[in-house]
């Protein structure tokens, strides 16, 4: 079977967000209706892969660009624990059990809690975000996950008034899973506390109104859209709050080329390449690289004061 790489898609193939739009109200009138809270997991295999609908609403915090071809969005993929070629993910990732999934969060917290992922859902309504995702090598997409405000799971826990970090551990199986040393498994990312109880920052568990596909971080996973892509933590098993800021997984193996903050600034270089412009994929001819991935007006102000060349 031939698979086109996104460098492949044209642009006149990719969907419209209007056709989008009307595919969606046609599955709401002809019954699909809404697929929410416990309901969304219940039932489904071990091995259960995007064929779950999800009708949500859409959120006033989405931007209006066209999306990204599904395709490329499931295919394309950085998820090195399943291979370091953007097409292993989808060859390998299949493997991954995503049923039964508890998240751990602890730490600093006034009520540590393990929750089920049917109680995760439980949490806040589940609504569409429509979101610019920036990668660290110079492409882009437009991807309309579903989820909820991470500071909703949060506030479920009541971070003690010394936590100032959020850090994520992610699902590692060496039986499944690399086993190359190519980062300190398994895979640690962190934020601000501020940054993750801001409302652009979601615990995803869909994307194009289907339960996530595990290569795209199934069956939860971090979306913080005005940071490079590896900040966004995939099929997350523990969040803890810390005082100290946590290690991160590309900021251990490589300092002098990915900091902790990891914020899109078209002004800091990569060491190895330029990060002024990005190839959107399904479009031929780059972009001007946009700070805060076009995010600024909603979260420069979390960085009032700061160097960001020195904390980049």
């Amino acid at each position: 079977m031939l698979i086109r790489k996104p460098t492949d898609v044209l642009p006149s193939e990719i969907t419209p967000r209007e056709l989008f739009a009307r595919r969606r109200e046609f599955l709401t009138r002809s019954g699909a209706g809404l697929i929410a809270g416990a309901a969304l997991w219940h039932g489904l295999p071990r091995h259960a892969g995007a064929a779950t609908r999800l009708q949500t609403p859409p959120s006033a915090l989405s931007t209006t660009e066209p999306l990204t071809d599904y395709k490329a969005v499931t295919t394309y993929n950085n998820f090195y624990e399943f291979g370091t070629d953007k097409g292993d993910p989808v060859r390998n990732a299949a493997r991954m059990a995503v049923r039964p999934w508890t998240v751990s969060v602890e730490g600093l917290v006034g009520k540590p809690r393990r929750f089920d992922i049917d109680d995760l859902l439980k949490l806040a309504p589940l609504e569409e975000r429509i979101y610019r995702m920036r990668c660290v090598e110079g492409w882009s997409m437009v991807i309309p996950w579903v989820g909820f405000p991470l500071a909703a799971l949060l506030k479920e826990v009541e971070p003690l008034g010394n936590a100032k970090y959020v850090e994520f551990l992610t699902h590692y199986d060496p039986e499944i899973m690399s086993r190359r040393p190519v980062l300190d498994w398994p895979y640690g990312e962190g934020l601000r506390l501020d940054e993750a109880l801001h409302p652009l920052t979601i615990l995803a568990v869909g994307l194009y109104g289907e339960v996530l596909p595990n290569q795209n971080g199934a069956p939860v996973r971090l979306v913080v859209p005005w940071k490079y892509g590896f900040k966004s933590a995939k099929s997350i098993v523990t969040i803890r709050l810390t005082e100290k800021q946590p290690e991160t997984a590309w900021n251990k193996a490589a300092p002098q080329e990915y900091g902790f903050y990891s914020n899109v600034n078209p002004a800091v270089s990569h060491p190895r390449w330029s990060q002024a412009t990005e190839r959107r994929i399904g479009e031929l001819r780059k972009r001007p690289t946009l700070p805060f991935n076009g995010y600024a007006d909603q979260v420069a102000g979390l960085y009032q004061g700061m160097d960001l060349k020195k904390f980049y």
